[in-house]
C-alpha cells in the first residue's frame, strides 16, 4: 500500500479550502501587494515623493517574479530604503514564497504542518513531502552559499579595480550577488552593466551564479550528493545539464555571429571580448535579464534568436523562467520519436510518462497563446512595431528581463499587461490554471477511439 499522500486541497482556520497551487499563487500575489505598498511610499523614492501605484505595482511584480523589466531608473529612481525592499522581493520570488514560509515555520515552531508540507511540495515541484524539512534547508543553504561565494568575487573587484570604498564596494556587490543568482537581472546602474563589458571578473561570476540559479533546486541537489555517480542521476537532471549546456553553447554562438560585425554592439570591442559579450548575453537570455550592451541597437535576427531562447527559459524548480528546458526537451525527444516510427518516447534510458506528453504540449500551447495575445495587446495600446514588442513579451513571460529600450515609455495599460504576463511566467502556465480550477475532475467513464487526420 503506498504512503503517498495525494495533493488534496488544504483547508484554513475559516473553512477556506485550498489547492496547494492555489496557496502558492496567493502567496505570490499577497507579497505583490505588500511589495507594492512599501515601494509606493515616499521613503522608497530618492525625491521623498509618493510612487504611481501602477509603477510601484510592476517593479514589485518585477522583482517578485525576478524578471528585471524596469519602468523607473533603479540606480536614480529608488531611495537605499526603496532598493532594500527590492532586494529583498527578489530574494522571496527567488527561494519561492511557500519555500520562505517554510523556513518561517520551522524556524519559529521547528516542524511543518501538513498543509505547509503540500504548499512546499508543490512550489518546489517535489514528489512527495516526506522529506520537506530537508528539502526547505538545503534550498536556503544553496542560496546563501552561491550569493556568498559570488559576493566574495565582486567586492574586491569593486575596491580593487573601480576604487569602490568597502561598505559601497559591499552593497554592490550584495546586490548583484542576489540578482544574479536568482535570475532577477536588476542592475544599480542606469545603463544595466554596460560599463562592465569587457570585465570577465565582473561578468563571468554573475554567469556563474546564473546558470546555477537556472538548473533548479532539484538539479543542484543532486549533484550535491551524487557529483561522482551520473549512472544515479534523475532524468530530470540529465535534461536540465544536456539542454543547458547546449543551449548555452548554440546562444553563444548565435549571438556572437549576428552581432560580430555590428559596430553599436560587439563589433566595438577586440574579438576575446566579443566572445565574453556573446556568452554573456546567451547567459542572460536563460531568464537573467542583465545586459553589457544596448539591446536595442542588435540586429533584427539577433531578436529573433533571443525570443527563442528566453521562451525555454532555464529549468524547474529553481529561478528561472520560460517553459522550461525539460518542457523543450521533451518535445524534442516526442518528435524524434514520432520521426523514427517508434511507440515510446525513451530519453537517457528511461522511458517517458504519457501523462508527461500531455503536460509538455499544454504548457506550451498556453505559453504561445499567453505571449501572443500580450503581443497583440501591446501592439494596439501601444502602437509600436512587431519585433519590439514581440521581444518585450517574450522577456516578461520568461521573467527574462532584457528590453529594446521601450519598458520606460509604456503607458499604464501597456505595464499592466506585462504584469500579468511576468506573473503567468513566474508561476508557469499550469500551476496558475490549476490554482483557478475550482476542482480537479475525475472521469469515470471513457468515449470511444477515433482518430483525425494529422499534418
Amino acid at each position: 500500500m503506498s504512503t503517498r499522500a495525494a495533493p488534496v486541497a488544504t483547508r484554513s482556520r475559516r473553512g477556506i479550502r485550498l489547492h496547494p497551487a492555489q496557496a502558492v499563487v496567493a502567496g505570490f500575489a499577497a507579497t505583490n501587494l505588500i511589495g507594492t505598498a512599501l515601494l509606493s511610499l515616499p521613503i522608497s523614492s530618492r525625491s521623498g515623493e509618493w510612487t504611481g501605484f501602477v509603477d510601484a505595482l510592476f517593479t514589485a511584480t518585477s522583482a517578485v517574479c525576478v524578471t528585471g523589466l524596469t519602468v523607473l531608473d533603479t540606480a536614480t529612481h529608488w531611495s537605499p530604503f526603496g532598493l532594500v525592499v527590492i532586494l529583498v522581493l527578489i530574494q522571496l520570488g527567488g527561494l519561492g514564497i511557500m519555500i520562505f514560509a517554510s523556513l518561517v515555520g520551522l524556524a519559529l515552531a521547528r516542524k511543518l504542518t501538513v498543509r505547509s508540507r503540500l504548499n512546499t511540495a508543490a512550489e518546489a515541484k517535489a514528489v512527495g513531502y516526506d522529506d520537506v524539512r530537508g528539502l526547505v534547508r538545503g534550498i536556503l543553504l544553496i542560496s546563501l552559499i552561491i550569493e556568498a561565494v559570488t559576493f566574495c568575487f565582486l567586492a574586491p573587484r569593486f575596491m580593487l579595480a573601480y576604487g569602490y570604498g568597502p561598505a559601497e564596494a559591499a552593497w554592490y556587490a550584495l546586490f548583484h550577488s542576489v540578482s544574479s543568482f536568482n535570475n532577477a537581472g536588476f542592475a544599480l546602474y542606469s545603463d544595466n552593466l554596460i560599463g562592465f563589458a569587457a570585465d570577465p571578473w565582473i561578468c563571468l561570476p554573475l554567469c556563474g551564479a546564473i546558470i546555477l540559479g537556472g538548473l533548479g533546486f532539484p538539479v543542484i541537489m543532486q549533484l550535491r550528493k551524487e557529483f561522482r555517480r551520473p549512472l544515479h542521476w534523475s532524468m530530470n537532471t540529465k535534461i536540465v545539464l544536456w539542454a543547458t549546456a547546449t543551449l548555452l553553447v548554440g546562444g553563444t554562438v548565435y549571438i556572437t555571429v549576428f552581432e560580430w560585425s555590428n559596430a553599436e554592439t560587439l563589433g566595438a570591442y577586440d574579438p576575446a571580448t566579443r566572445l565574453l559579450i556573446g556568452f554573456f548575453h546567451s547567459v542572460q537570455t536563460r531568464t537573467a535579464g542583465f545586459n553589457s550592451v544596448d539591446i536595442g541597437l542588435m540586429h533584427d535576427e539577433t531578436w529573433l534568436g533571443m525570443d527563442v531562447l528566453m521562451f525555454i527559459g532555464g529549468g524547474p524548480a529553481g529561478t528561472a523562467g520560460g517553459i522550461k528546458v525539460t518542457t523543450f526537451a521533451v518535445l524534442f525527444f516526442i518528435m524524434a520519436t514520432e520521426l523514427r516510427g517508434e511507440g515510446a518516447v525513451n530519453i537517457f534510458g528511461k522511458r517517458l510518462s504519457r501523462a508527461v506528453h500531455r503536460q509538455a504540449i499544454t504548457v506550451v500551447l498556453m505559453a504561445v497563446a499567453a505571449v501572443m495575445v500580450a503581443t497583440i495587446s501591446l501592439m494596439v495600446i501601444t502602437g509600436l512595431s512587431f519585433d519590439r514588442v514581440f521581444f518585450e513579451a517574450v522577456s516578461a513571460f520568461g521573467t527574462v528581463g532584457l528590453s529594446t529600450g521601450i519598458t520606460g515609455d509604456l503607458p499604464d495599460a501597456a505595464e499592466i499587461v506585462l504584469v500579468l504576463l511576468m506573473f503567468l511566467g513566474r508561476l508557469g502556465p499550469l500551476t496558475l490554471g490549476s490554482a483557478i480550477a475550482l476542482r480537479q475532475r475525475r472521469i469515470l467513464y471513457e468515449y470511444p477511439k477515433e482518430r483525425p487526420a494529422i499534418g
